[in-house]
């Protein structure tokens, strides 16, 4: 029977599929095969042996410490497009605010509501400290184009934008998705220099790190307003608050507030709400508890952050799953012990992602702990697991 621990609340929706099969999932779970995980820190966790994968419930997996996960051969993956109706929808709220200064315009009527009778009449003369440009007519720059960018795209199109997008790294069935009418990008530069708004929906890797400083700012048009619904270090705080006091951005929104930006005025912070709905809590469980259930149970893995997406039907008696290095020779080193154990080889299918690889092969006949032991002492071998 296997165990799933929680660390976090994790919506019951998600909770009931695996139960629903037998699992035992909780937070005081011991030695479990997976983990669900939603904002918990688990740099200073030391994964148990029997882990095999790490379910994060959300897109981003800043968390988790791939690295050291990766070299256990623990399978890290996360739910990307499941809470992207709850971002896009704040993404558009983020685009109002930009240009209207709602937040300030509610605080000033509630500064006066002491006024009685009088408030009509101040409202009049003081509503013109309020006003701000309408999104038609105007341009919105989409970085990156993935599940959220693609329909923040969309959605600046129905409210009268002209849209530009870049993604350099566009999938193709992320392209099935967006509207012909976004005008792609050459690079980042060609945003910069056109959009009256831009909104970033990249991951936080080295190369995104600050990719909104002093040096691209120059690079925007004056007044330009920003939303960043992505991650914090995507903007470097210190150039972004020095852009907003000289008026070079005009506002700029985000969903990461800290020390530095959370007091700022012309700065709108949230705290990390894109995903704050029930429904988005549901699609995040639901997806990343399907994602355990199908590796665990068949070892196909999809939607992983640290290995490559690997799937096959299972075809034999047998299935041998095996993490390894991305190195010449590891196939037929793996057939070689199989060929010894005169056991056929029904169906295989092997992947590469940067330095790791994953193989699965489905075997004509019932494999033994003899098979598993010889394959997991091969140099480069992470993991092996026999599926029956």
């Amino acid at each position: 029977m296997k165990k799933i621990k929680t660390l976090n609340s994790i919506s019951p929706k998600g909770l009931e599929v695996l139960t629903s099969r037998g699992y035992i999932v909780g937070g005081d779970v011991e030695a479990p095969d997976g983990i669900l995980v939603r904002s918990a820190n688990m740099f200073s966790m030391e994964p148990n042996p029997e882990l095999l994968a790490i379910a994060r419930a959300g897109a981003g997996t800043n968390n988790i410490p791939l690295e050291s996960m990766s070299e256990k051969g623990i399978a890290v993956f996360n739910t990307p497009g499941a809470n992207s109706d709850s971002v896009n929808e704040l993404a558009v709220c983020s685009l109002l605010m930009a240009s209207r200064d709602i937040i300030a315009a509610v605080n000033w009527v509630r500064s006066i509501a002491g006024e009685g009778d009088q408030i009509p009449e101040l409202v009049e003369k003081g509503k013109s400290n309020f006003t701000g440009p309408e999104l038609s007519g105007k341009t919105l720059g989409v970085v990156g184009l993935g599940a959220v960018g693609s329909k923040i795209a969309e959605a600046g199109l129905n409210l009268g934008m002209t849209v530009y997008g870049y993604d350099p790294y566009l999938s193709v069935e992320a392209a099935w998705h967006i509207s012909g009418r976004v005008i792609p990008a050459a690079d980042i530069g060609t945003i910069y220099h056109n959009c009256d708004y831009i909104t970033l929906h990249v991951p936080y890797i080295d190369s995104t790190h600050h990719m909104v400083n002093s040096e691209t700012i120059a690079k925007m048009k004056d007044g330009v307003r920003i939303i960043n619904l992505a991650r914090g270090e995507l903007v470097s705080d210190l150039d972004i608050i020095a852009a907003i006091e000289t008026g070079r951005v005009a506002r700029y929104v985000t969903d990461f507030p800290n020390t530095l930006t959370a007091a700022v005025p012309g700065i709108i912070p949230m705290p990390h709400i894109g995903a704050s709905t029930p429904e988005s809590e549901d699609k995040c469980a639901l997806m990343a508890s399907e994602e355990l259930i199908d590796y665990l149970e068949n070892g196909n893995i999809q939607n992983s952050v640290n290995f490559p997406s690997c799937r096959l039907e299972r075809q034999g008696i047998s299935r041998l799953c095996v993490i390894h290095k991305n190195v010449p020779k590891m196939i037929a080193s793996i057939l070689d012990v199989t060929s010894e154990q005169n056991i056929n080889v029904e169906h295989m299918i092997n992947k590469a992602r940067g330095e790791y690889a994953y193989t699965i092969i489905d075997l004509g006949s019932r494999a033994d702990e003899e098979i598993s032991s010889k394959i997991s002492a091969l140099e480069d071998v992470l993991r092996v697991r026999v599926i029956d």
